[in-house]
């Protein structure tokens, strides 16, 4: 399915992939937590789940780039729409952060 010119199949592939990307730095960090290699004590209350759920938004960059050499223009129109509501949210939710309220 996801080897197919649709925009259904970037679609799911731009939920998919920010999901798992997402569990996959979690576990990398609490990794680097364990070795002692990264303290988080150093950084703000938000800055591990800010980080974590952009660079997880970010991993849709793979499947894009896969799609753009396969010229499968209609899997990465598909591919944008999860990933602009996904960075939209992102956005949204840490605008504490950035913006004074």
């Amino acid at each position: 399915m996801f080897n197919r010119n649709h925009i259904l199949a970037g679609i799911i592939l731009g939920i998919i992939t920010p999901i798992l990307g997402y569990f996959l730095i979690d576990a990398i960090f609490k990794l680097l937590n364990e070795l002692g290699i990264m303290d988080p004590d150093g950084f703000s209350f938000t800055w591990r789940e800010r980080t974590t759920s952009l660079l997880a938004i970010c991993m849709n960059l793979i499947p894009f780039q896969l799609y753009k050499l396969k010229r499968f223009d209609n899997a990465m129109r598909g591919l944008i729409f999860p990933t602009i509501i996904m960075v939209a949210y992102w956005v949204y939710h840490f605008r504490h952060a950035f913006f004074l309220d």
